[in-house]
């Protein structure tokens, strides 16, 4: 009897004769995918969720840029270098200088940057980056008040009340009332309670420190929708500390100081605006840090975005009805370094431009899909042009899940989730793009353009014979299919496939309960293209029912469920398929920490039969999820081979040999 691993667990029997191709497990192989590409010019950023720490950290007088990415598998403090100065400067690519320090903010006492984590001050931060630490404050004194854990824990130094001493203004978010997933009613509203985002004062007296409590405004304890990210500073140039909070959305509060600089009293909150309107960020799970950044006098904003990207919000200087006027985000840029597009990025290689090579085509957590154009191979590598947002009637495709579109609430209305096959979906020639999102709806942009000039139309639903049924969905969906329309979990890749061999493309994917189902295509007596109902015909030899990260739940043998799992947890399973051992059977890649292959054994009885064995690798790409495709950039195995879009927003590449 044959035994493998997967993750930990042990299978064991064998239905059909062969075994299954083993992987390596060297971590060294995975290669990060560089641009490529001398001279080009990219947004900067590191991987998913930018904690940024504006200094002059090499102290040749411009202000460079320090950032904490806390997630996997980026984890890390990255040192941007700035190389030409100014208000829109241009960043060297990112320098790796230590572990990641979570909730860490910057502040600046008398003109120097203090950092801080909570409860601590970062001390020798350029020698320990974290490691020296003097303790300020217990910070259970401020988590008494709050039920659970909270999300967001920002300490930062302050002369409050101007009498020489540094105090502690504290963010931190209550998500009590909240919960976190599936409390939609059957009309799409949300029935918990709200997000809140407290800001708290811990006051030095003689040099120990006091709390005095939550900080109000307008005669109201501030509470934010989470993430409070407090900035104390005189923003509007009138000697006074004023107050700007961001929140777990994309807006900044701007809270004017109506009382004096040594007893500064808070009017009622406004949204910072300009004449372009409120002030937004392209994401969410923003972190805005108070600094003049381009030394013109006025006191900026340096936001972190949640996708590693990081914007200036320049303070003009004016004073409009009383308000600040700030210009709208910026993107600090880099020199382009390693291939990057968004977090979560989700990759398929194909010769979208038609000219001869494969280039990627993408989405995101921020709901874009992208296009990476493939520049020719230099060097023995391909060079890639930077990402180029698609869009659909000449308007950018962004799906996102606003109010209602996502099963676990409101605070996550900007995110998207893109996942995506590309295919000749209708037949006439041209490669078109088939989508599921945050929504968990399968949908389409046909392609009107031409061979070489892709072009895409309006977004389209799917059409599903559901042989009179009402359209079945996950049961934690609150609003209803339409009829002939396909609605499964949500951020599950739809992989448009022939399975069948007859010429049309049909698709692969999970259905409503997280089985892999086959969704055959056919056309109906008036030649329409219709999706039969999905058809669950594929099977684990030794079981495998799965979790969104590919561990197992199940040990038992039987249908393939790839995702066992409810409400926010279910979904989440990106897919590729291909032959992966040349066989001539059709394989299985899903993601896992990295990417896991099932060997197709056969089928019998109309079942197909998969071996799973194991991750193509030991490196871990996902705190959430990778999405993997199957690349051949040229001749050679160094061209060939499998790419993986990891959790940072970046892509990992393993050669065929």
């Amino acid at each position: 009897m044959k035994y493998f691993f997967i993750l930990g667990a042990v299978f064991t029997g064998m239905l059909f004769s062969g075994t299954a191709t083993a992987q390596t497990n060297a971590a060294d192989n995975l290669i990060m995918l560089e641009y490529n590409n001398p001279g080009l010019t990219v947004d900067l950023g590191v991987g998913l969720w930018a904690w940024p720490l504006p200094m002059d950290f090499d102290g040749d007088g411009d202000m460079d840029l320090l950032v904490s990415c806390p997630d996997k598998p980026h984890n890390g403090i990255y040192f941007f270098e700035n190389l030409t100065g100014g208000a829109a400067p241009l960043f060297a690519p990112a320098r790796r200088l230590a572990d990641a320090l979570a909730n860490v903010q910057v502040s600046f006492i008398n003109g120097q940057p203090r950092i801080l984590v909570p409860g601590s001050e970062v001390v020798q931060f350029r020698e320990s980056y974290g490691v020296v630490r003097d303790m300020l404050f217990p910070v259970d004194e401020i988590t008494k008040d709050i039920k659970g854990s909270p999300r967001f824990n920002q300490w930062k130094m302050v002369d409050y009340d101007n009498d020489g001493d540094a105090d502690i203004v504290v963010g931190i978010d209550d998500w009590s009332e909240y919960g976190w997933d599936n409390a939609f009613n059957s009309k799409g509203k949300w029935v918990n309670g709200p997000l809140h985002g407290y800001v708290y004062l811990i006051e030095n007296v003689d040099g120990s420190y006091v709390n005095r409590g939550r900080i109000s405004a307008g005669g109201k304890e501030i509470d934010m929708y989470g993430a409070p990210t407090p900035n104390i500073a005189d923003f509007d140039g009138d000697g006074d500390l004023d107050l700007i909070c961001g929140e777990f959305l994309d807006k900044l509060t701007w809270f004017e100081n109506i009382g004096t600089r040594e007893k500064p009293v808070y009017a009622k909150g406004r949204v910072l605006s300009n004449p372009s309107g409120v002030i937004k960020m392209d994401l969410e799970m923003i972190i805005p840090v108070a600094v003049d950044f381009d030394g013109d006098g006025h006191v900026d904003l340096v936001v972190g975005d949640e996708d590693g990207r990081v914007a200036l919000i320049r303070n003009t200087g004016k004073v409009k009805k009383g308000m600040p006027v700030f210009d709208s985000p910026a993107y600090f840029k880099q020199v382009a370094d390693h291939l990057k597009f968004g977090a979560l990025v989700t990759p398929v290689s194909v010769d979208w431009d038609d000219d001869g090579d494969e280039d990627i085509i993408a989405g995101n957590t921020a709901g874009y899909i992208g296009f990476i154009e493939n520049l020719g191979v230099f060097d023995g590598k391909p060079r890639w042009a930077a990402p180029v947002l698609l869009k659909a009637n000449d308007k950018t495709i962004r799906i996102q899940a606003g109010y209602n579109g996502s099963i676990q609430g409101p605070v996550e209305a900007k995110w998207g989730y893109t996942t995506l096959s590309v295919a000749d979906w209708d037949g006439d020639g041209l490669k078109d793009i088939i989508i599921n999102s945050i929504w968990g709806k399968v949908q389409w942009f046909k392609n009107t353009g031409e061979k070489g000039r892709p072009q895409l139309g309006a977004i389209r639903e799917m059409k599903v014979d559901w042989q009179g049924l009402p359209a079945p969905k996950p049961k934690w969906t609150w609003w209803n299919p339409g009829k002939g329309q396909l609605a499964t979990q949500w951020r599950t890749t739809p992989y448009a496939y022939d399975w069948n061999g007859d010429g049309l493309m049909d698709l692969v994917m999970l259905d409503h309960e997280g089985y892999l189902a086959y969704f055959e295509r056919f056309a109906d007596a008036k030649g329409n293209l219709l999706l039969r109902p999905g058809q669950r015909i594929f099977y684990g030899i030794s079981s495998a029912t799965y979790d969104a990260q590919h561990r197992v739940l199940v040990n038992e043998p039987g249908l393939l469920r790839l995702n066992a799992k409810e409400n926010g947890s279910s979904g989440r399973r990106k897919l590729t398929i291909t032959d992966w051992n040349k066989d001539g059977r059709p394989d299985l890649i899903v993601n896992s920490l990295n990417a896991t292959i099932l060997i197709n054994q056969g089928e019998k009885e109309g079942k197909v039969y998969f071996e799973d064995t194991g991750a193509v690798n030991n490196k871990v790409l996902a705190g959430h999820t990778t999405s993997p495709t199957m690349v051949n950039w040229g001749t050679g195995n160094q061209l060939q081979g499998l790419l993986i879009g990891a959790e940072d927003g970046y892509f990992y590449f393993l050669p065929r040999n």
